[in-house]
């Protein structure tokens, strides 16, 4: 058979698989149990057509693009193009995850008064819960320097996400070559769970990013020594004070030294080689100590606190908030993906590739620790990436190779596109998104927030005020401390959504002087239905009604909906 044949056979046997793959998939939606972006839910009022025609289209242009076969020169701008592009299609998303409250809060903390109170008051006026503080000093920045404007913060977590698939490529060319680390970068976009992250104002991308950072600076501190040397430790210092997960994940750091020993005590008299590699990374651990210590010092009491919480509350909560790994490595992330990164097991074992145990390290960790929530493993998939990226080099026949990739890129948009968004799009958190546009939309200066407590309530409703307030650029007045007591704070103390019960709004919510003609109601509650409180009634007694926001999926127990009051004798628009 010649080679354009079996080229032909190639593409469509991979085609049908693609096609087979998205049938499959939506046909065994039952076994999505993800707590977002589950398929039960993103296909519950749509077919699965819409998505198959799209897969189908993203297949024809694949083919085109193999017989095209363009010739990338700048392989890192490109991929950093293309990420960013394909993460900003989801820029529409809202806030779906209540987690951004409280980043958002810090946020503003360090746009209001500063980068000294920040760190200051960081864990004391200034909530931490179980965070650490470099995210947010970053949104914080963002504010201070460009405004407090959503789409400045998305542009940032792009970037981040972008040049996140430009470190993949790199790593994978570091350890193995061009194509590896190519293909890394760019299975990135084929986990359609991931887009749903990059938009969100949470930590977990950057996280990824940084950690990635730290991987790569600390390979060439090793290679190189020098000033790399010292960019390496502060690369790990600020992986270390992004998440504490993060943590964990850099336990890569002693798996490469360990694989790079091997190697050089494979080759014939290399005791200098191995000398430098011992030396360097003990100047790296020293220096990273250093800077790690200094900080963690200065802030000792308040991460002590946050290990206990950690060790008491989230440990044990892991278990009770997990999701399938059939989910995860499936339903989130392409099939594909994960078929090719199992193929790469038996093409390192045949090459017998010590390399391999560097790439696959933090990715069998997630199975050996058990860590069941795709959003806490979200730093580890650049590196499942990779594996799958080496396992599809060790497949013949080039065009076959661009072909699988691109067919895997181009499916996992379309769900995401498709299925996904529209999905976010109908979640009640887009109330609270489309209530702050219709309030920039009117002329009055400050927005007087009221917020009711269910009758059972699953998250603190209090929580919703700094998402408002994200996304209008009106004064917000919140005079509630909205702390839940009693049979409602008992009934979720050991939910995934705890914080909330001890989440506090800050004092720059207060507002003496606010005049009422200036000024409008807004009032979060579960239902628009839901009767205003008698204190609500009266102080909405000479108001009315001029918006209501109350999308609802049907799914989540918790909501969001906002009504908005005028006063009456305001003839603003």
């Amino acid at each position: 058979m010649s080679h354009g044949k079996q080229r032909n056979v190639g593409v469509l046997a991979i085609s049908l698989l693609t096609l087979l793959t998205c049938l499959t998939l939506y046909y065994a939606r039952s076994l999505d149990d993800n707590r977002l972006s589950n398929w039960q839910w993103c296909f519950k009022d749509r077919g699965v057509w819409g998505v198959f025609l799209a897969v189908l289209g993203g297949c024809i242009f694949s083919y085109f693009l193999v017989l095209v076969s363009p010739r990338i020169r700048n392989r890192g701008l490109v991929l950093f193009a293309v990420s960013f592009v394909s993460a900003s299609f989801f820029w529409s998303e809202p806030e779906v995850i209540v987690d951004a409250s409280r980043y958002f809060t810090q946020a503003k903390y360090l746009e209001l008064y500063g980068i000294r109170f920040f760190f200051e008051e960081w864990g004391r006026g200034i909530s931490a819960w179980t965070d650490m503080p470099l995210v947010p000093f970053l949104y914080g920045l963002i504010f201070r320097l460009f405004g407090e404007v959503r789409v400045y913060v998305q542009i940032f977590t792009a970037v981040l996400f972008s040049l996140s698939t430009v470190l993949t490529y790199l790593i994978g060319r570091e350890l193995w070559d061009e194509e590896v680390g190519l293909y890394g970068g760019f299975f990135l976009l084929g986990m359609p769970y991931l887009f749903t992250q990059v938009p969100l104002l949470l930590v977990d991308v950057p996280t990824m990013f940084f950690l990635l950072f730290a991987v790569l600076m600390f390979m060439k501190a090793l290679k190189r020594g020098g000033t790399m040397l010292v960019v390496s430790a502060f690369s790990i210092f600020l992986a270390f004070f992004s998440k504490y997960s993060a943590w964990l994940m850099l336990s890569i750091l002693p798996v490469i030294v360990l694989v790079d020993l091997a190697q050089e005590r494979s080759k014939p008299e290399t005791p200098r080689q191995t000398t430098d590699l011992l030396l360097r990374t003990l100047y790296v651990v020293v220096l990273s100590a250093l800077f790690i210590g200094l900080a963690a010092a200065y802030k000792s009491g308040v991460i002590s606190d946050q290990m206990k919480l950690l060790m008491a509350y989230q440990k044990p909560g892991l278990k009770r908030w997990g999701e399938s790994f059939v989910s995860t490595f499936f339903f989130q992330i392409h099939p594909l993906i994960t078929a090719a990164a199992l193929y790469s097991v038996y093409v390192a074992v045949r090459k017998k590739d010590l390399k391999y145990i560097f790439a696959v390290w933090l990715v069998a960790l997630v199975f050996l620790m058990q860590i069941r929530r795709a959003r806490y493993i979200i730093m580890v998939l650049p590196m499942l990436s990779l594996t799958a990226a080496y396992g599809l080099c060790g497949i013949k026949g080039a065009d076959l190779r661009k072909f699988f990739a691109a067919c895997v890129i181009t499916s996992s948009l379309s769900v995401a596109l498709i299925a996904y968004v529209p999905f976010m799009q109908r979640m009640s958190a887009v109330n609270l998104k489309d209530a702050g546009r219709f309030l920039d939309s009117i002329t009055e200066i400050n927005v007087e927030v009221f917020t009711l407590i269910p009758s059972e309530p699953v998250v603190n409703p209090s929580v919703s005020v700094p998402l408002l307030d994200l996304f209008t650029k009106k004064r917000i007045i919140y005079k509630g401390d909205g702390v839940l007591a009693g049979e409602g704070r008992e009934k979720i103390e050991n939910s995934s959504l705890r914080f909330t019960l001890e989440f506090k709004n800050p004092s720059y919510y207060d507002c003496v002087n606010c005049k009422d003609e200036d000024t409008v109601l807004a009032v979060i509650s579960e239902s628009a239905n839901d009767p205003l409180p008698p204190e609500i009634e009266r102080r909405a007694a000479d108001y009315s009604l001029i918006g209501v926001f109350d999308e609802y999926e049907g799914i989540f127990r918790y909501r969001t909906s906002v009504r908005v009051y005028r006063k009456v004798s305001s003839g603003r628009r």
